[in-house]
């Protein structure tokens, strides 16, 4: 059965849709806070899929002399409009957030396909519609609106697989429910804190047998008459024999350790997403934590990606997707050119190509590769008169 068929292929039987576990969370308690609510879950999750989707998606071929770019209908396809009414941008972040998130470290992709077989759509589904149905023969099918798929017809993205399942992937919910459970009552209790009528900085003593101490009419009257003044900075004059003042320093965060316990759990999220923590506010900006970051996580994250494309949609054994990460580092415009610079002088790229790292047009004068201290174009490094004199001492020599 060929590509086309299987898409075309559909099994009508009604199905019964499963309800997810947030559901049913959200049913029990009134109390309950989804995890992409949280503030710190949706940092991590966007900073992740923000940086994943900036990549340029590659098609690339292997060749004898290295692998290269190709560029035609396909990867203009996957890398600027997979998916109708979205750019390549919106879809890889729709899916990121899918893995790390809303469809529990999985995300299904629909390929919708042309009458003569190409590419005409790939349409992420909504994962909180979606089920997994098991068949005897070590398989599994996909049902989505009433809808029954197999596994080779759709675009399935995993990440952290299942142990007993192990084409399905894994996500956070377990280990961030209780962490996120903690920084939602530690906001509440901010709020609180912050709205409390009990902390009070002055603390009054009057005599208790006074009448007007009686209603709350008759403190208002003398808060009023003695303790507040009618213009701002206007000092106020009230009677040592009548009241008794003392200022009272009230309770702050610090003293009942909240900060250090919301500093805690939030690096507690950003590991469990492997972020750094200065995303979350905690610590300051490392240039070299943030490249690892790229490196590891990020990249990680976008090969998961790159190779699920090449397997399912690509036939040619020598094409392969990549995701260009060299724009998401953080390094400056000198450390650019210094590179480049280097490489020029060794004959290993050419000055146009360091001109589209810094993002200037190629210019046709500058296409040569250039060597050597006077930087002679290479074509005619054999007409230095340095050489010609060799050549000349050895041709006298032998005769």
């Amino acid at each position: 059965m060929n590509l086309i068929d299987k898409i075309f292929r559909r099994n009508k039987t009604p199905t019964i849709k499963l309800v997810d576990n947030r559901d049913f969370s959200a049913l029990v308690s009134d109390t309950y806070i989804p995890l992409d609510r949280n503030p710190d879950v949706q940092i991590c999750v966007n900073r992740i899929a923000d940086l994943v989707s900036n990549m340029t998606i590659y098609l690339m071929e292997n060749t004898e002399k290295g692998d290269r770019r190709v560029v035609n209908e396909l990867s203009r396809k996957i890398d600027i409009e997979p998916c109708q009414n979205m750019t390549r941008k919106n879809w890889i972040f729709k899916i990121v957030q899918d893995l790390l998130l809303n469809g529990d470290g999985n995300s299904i992709v629909h390929v919708s396909m042309t009458s003569d077989g190409y590419i005409k759509n790939l349409t992420p589904f909504p994962m909180n519609q979606v089920s997994y149905r098991y068949t005897n023969n070590d398989s599994y099918t996909i049902l989505y609106d009433n809808q029954e798929y197999k596994s080779d017809e759709v675009l399935h993205f995993a990440i952290n697989p299942d142990p007993e399942n192990y084409f399905l992937g894994r996500g956070y919910r377990p280990q961030l429910r209780e962490i996120v459970a903690n920084l939602n009552q530690a906001t509440k209790t901010k709020s609180d804190f912050m709205r409390s009528r009990s902390l009070p900085n002055l603390i009054i003593k009057v005599d208790a047998f006074s009448e007007k101490l009686q209603n709350a009419e008759g403190r208002e009257e003398l808060l009023d008459r003695y303790f507040k003044a009618s213009k701002a900075g206007e000092p106020l004059l009230v009677s040592e024999e009548m009241f008794d003042i003392e200022q009272v320093k009230p309770l702050t965060l610090k003293d009942i350790a909240i900060n250090e316990s919301v500093e805690i759990d939030k690096k507690t999220v950003a590991g469990i997403f492997g972020v750094p923590a200065f995303i979350l506010g905690v610590g300051s900006f490392d240039k070299d934590e943030y490249n690892n970051f790229i490196t590891n996580r990020i990249m990680s994250l976008a090969q998961n990606i790159a190779q699920t494309l090449t397997r399912d949609l690509l036939v040619s054994p020598n094409l392969y997707f990549k995701f260009n990460s060299r724009s998401l580092y953080a390094y400056n415009l000198s450390e650019i050119v210094s590179v480049g610079v280097q490489m020029i002088d060794r004959n290993a790229m050419r000055r146009n190509e360091l001109r589209g790292w810094i993002d200037l047009p190629p210019d046709d004068e500058m296409e040569q590769l250039l060597v050597l201290e006077n930087y002679l174009p290479a074509e005619k490094l054999g007409d230095q008169k340095k050489l010609k004199g060799v050549d000349d001492i050895d041709e006298t020599s032998e005769a």
